[in-house]
């Protein structure tokens, strides 16, 4: 079991976008809030030294994180930087140098995917993958089979335990309330199967377009982009079985065994939509056919699952931004007072962003004689979402090995399992008018399972 600190964090693409938006405020986060005392080294082929780089992340942190001057000292003072091609041996005997005496490494590849091979490459043939651990971004390959081949290569070089896929959306506080709401309380767990549950639903919605992000995006599409990951892993938080015992992995092997029980998505099981403008976008092909809003209803082969639907969407352009899941309740067995009710009355919605909150579906007599009631909302609780960054959470969990927040292989592998089939062959996309909720076809595929439940906007949240 891997349980020793890292002793330097090395991180390859250290002048590129995403070291600029997340990187250097987790380690802002992590020196201020956690001590965190070790050589930081970036690495990269851009032509720059040392001072360009503590510039690059001032400026970083003045636009990203919240203002700490003593901590941004202290981050300043462990910046190491080391310029060079990926290709070039010298790049990792400077690398090498760099880090002295420290023998224990995370090695942070904010890099493309195609580059992984070779530097992992080069940092075994340098001995700088002994001791170490890697830490790879998402995109985790385009399909199954490349993200074998990716998993195949990051294994010749370091062992499973040390390799950290990491997805910020497991390190988001709300995701991980969903699995203490769960475990944490006798009296939702008893009615989390399929004898009470009528169907799940999963949104994420954003208001705003592909932005200046339209070459990444026509690449990927919704459906590779946050479903593949993102959602499922949601999903799998909300559906899987207690983990047993205290050992390190069991988690993870409950995550696994739900997500190798999904059943595989098919074209009656998936919309596609695309919002009309995406084709004028910088960077986008004019005769695109990739989605920005994906639909898919999903079952879980499992003795606790069987037969409930799952129902996510996901989706740019929409009506509003935030993220949710709801699980449904079903009815009572009889209308007791005679009543017609429309809508789902028994629910438990667990808002994921942008505010935080659990609440709980009822219904409520009004006053009076008659034996009539409303539908209301109770609000469990409700946070402000100012809270440790995910990034930050990631990097200090991979830093002191602790895995349970990041891809395992199995895992990896079942997620692309559900989405491969449709990958090759998917149904076309159908235009929606931005500002809605995607295209109709989506009210068609929930069908009487519906309606989908609206996200209401943040302010009618707490």
């Amino acid at each position: 079991m891997e349980t020793a600190t890292s002793d330097a964090i090395v991180f390859f693409g250290a002048t590129g976008d995403l070291a600029y938006e997340q990187i250097f405020p987790a380690l802002l986060g992590l020196v201020g809030e956690e001590g965190l005392n070790v050589p930081i080294v970036g690495v990269a082929k851009a032509g720059w030294n040392l001072d360009q780089l503590k510039a690059r992340a001032r400026d970083s942190i003045a636009k990203h994180a919240k203002p700490d001057p003593g901590a941004l000292s202290r981050l300043l003072t462990l910046l190491r930087y080391v310029d060079g091609d990926y290709n070039d041996p010298q790049t990792f005997e400077n690398l090498r140098g760099t880090l002295g005496s420290a023998h224990r490494p995370l090695h942070y590849l904010a890099i493309p995917p195609s580059l992984f091979g070779v530097v992992v490459s080069a940092l075994a043939k340098s001995g700088l993958n002994t001791d170490g651990r890697v830490v790879v971004e998402k995109p985790f390959g385009r399909d199954r089979e490349s993200a074998r081949a990716l998993n195949q290569t990051l294994l010749e070089y370091f062992p499973e335990p040390t390799i950290f896929r990491i997805d910020h959306y497991l390190g988001k506080e709300p995701v991980q309330n969903i699995l203490y709401t769960r475990f944490a309380n006798s009296t939702s767990e008893p009615l989390w199967n399929r004898q009470h549950v009528h169907s799940i639903q999963i949104t994420m919605a954003e208001a705003f377009d592909v932005r200046d992000r339209g070459s990444f995006y026509d690449a990927t599409g919704a459906l590779r982009d946050v479903v593949q990951n993102h959602m499922l892993q949601a999903l799998a938080n909300l559906m899987m079985e207690p983990p047993t015992g205290e050992e390190n992995e069991a988690e993870r092997d409950q995550k696994a065994a739900l997500l190798k029980a999904v059943r595989p998505l098919d074209a009656a099981s998936i919309v596609r939509g695309q919002y009309r403008g995406y084709r004028s976008a910088k960077g986008v092909r004019p005769d695109s056919t990739t989605e920005t809003f994906v639909a898919v209803k999903l079952f879980v082969d499992s003795w606790r699952w069987a037969g409930v639907p799952v129902y996510i969407r996901a989706g740019k352009s929409l009506a509003l931004t935030a993220a949710e899941a709801t699980i449904r309740f079903a009815p009572p067995p009889r209308s007791t007072f005679g009543e017609k009710i429309d809508g789902p009355v028994n629910y438990i919605r667990m808002r994921l962003s942008p505010d935080i909150n659990v609440a709980m579906g009822m219904r409520m007599k009004h006053p009076g004689e008659r034996m009539e009631g409303v539908n209301v909302e109770l609000m469990l609780t409700a946070h402000p979402p100012a809270l440790t960054p995910p990034y930050q959470r990631l990097l200090g969990d991979a830093i002191h090995g602790v895995r349970e927040l990041f891809g395992r292989e199995d895992i990896v592998d079942a997620q692309w399992r559900i989405v491969e089939p449709i990958l090759a062959h998917p149904p076309p996309c159908q235009d929606y008018e931005p500002g809605s909720w995607g295209p109709s076809a989506a009210d068609t595929l929930i069908g009487t399972d519906g309606p989908w439940l609206t996200p209401k906007p943040p302010s009618q949240t707490t």
